[in-house]
């Protein structure tokens, strides 16, 4: 057993990815975990949103961790704030979006289990929203990511 355990690291991902002016930097992967677990913190400066559109996703469970700042969650219509110490399981099929309506920049973290979702999804979202050059990211591109990725997007809100 002592093999499995010698290339063991604190952070053995320890990517970070930025999608415009968010940034997501993974700890674990599914490849680091076997599949069970994926993290990573999720930083989301003063004032900012998700600039994916709001999604669902059936085969795994997000749970929100609170480190500095506030963010607002909207689970299936429901606003939640998620502040410091506070945590949020998000369950499959619940259709989620976030936003930092505050004045500091927001730091959570993120486990997704099992780990069906890993930094591939968040390299190509970037890409789009890269290409967007701030405006807003080609929305058949993202849903095209998306469904790819095993998330579901929720249709566009009036």
């Amino acid at each position: 057993m002592e093999g499995q355990t010698t290339g063991l690291r604190a952070n053995p991902a320890d990517e970070t990815i930025r999608l415009g002016p968010l940034a997501v930097r993974f700890l674990v992967t599914g490849e680091d975990s076997n599949g069970s677990v994926a993290a990573f913190e999720l930083v989301v400066p003063a004032s900012q949103r998700l600039a994916a559109p709001a999604h669902s996703h059936d085969h795994y469970e997000e749970t929100i961790y609170g480190i500095e700042g506030v963010l607002t969650w909207t689970v299936d219509g429901k606003q939640i704030e998620v502040g410091p110490g506070q945590a949020l399981c998000i369950p499959r099929g619940a259709i989620h979006r976030f936003d930092n309506h505050g004045t500091r920049n927001v730091k959570a973290l993120c486990v997704i289990t099992p780990a069906a979702i890993g930094p591939q999804y968040f390299r190509e979202s970037a890409e789009v929203i890269s290409a967007a050059a701030g405006g807003p990211p080609d929305r058949a591109k993202m849903v095209e990511i998306m469904l790819r990725h095993g998330l579901t997007p929720a249709p566009p809100q009036p």
